[in-house]
């Protein structure tokens, strides 16, 4: 009974998806491909948002984690300083490189 549940719903989801592809006609493409357009531009700012939310995340937890390595530490607070300004930077060019291809998606 399995075997033909697996073979009911694998021949539905080709006759589903074989439909798509006869669905749109010649003469509206301009308008689908502006509406995609948008659709891809609101993904990505969502996207985008979710990215940089993250990264803030990630920013405070090495933050913490600095300053409670200087705490117990006291002498590698240059060292552990250094590594911290470096991990921001990079986590921030991490957002700066979603930012431009957000951009580049959108234009």
């Amino acid at each position: 009974m399995n075997k033909y549940k697996n073979i009911f719903f694998s021949v539905l989801t080709l006759l589903i998806f074989s439909t798509m592809a006869f669905a749109q006609g010649a003469a509206d493409n301009e308008s689908t491909v502006t509406s995609s357009k948008a659709i891809g531009a609101g993904l990505g700012l969502i996207g985008f948002g979710l990215a940089a939310g993250l990264a803030g995340i990630g920013q405070g937890l090495v933050g913490s984690r600095a300053a409670e390595g200087a705490a117990r530490n006291p002498g590698a607070v240059g060292s552990i300083q250094t590594l911290m300004i470096i991990a921001l930077a990079l986590i921030e060019s991490l957002v700066l490189f979603a930012l431009l291809l957000v951009f580049l998606k959108v234009a």
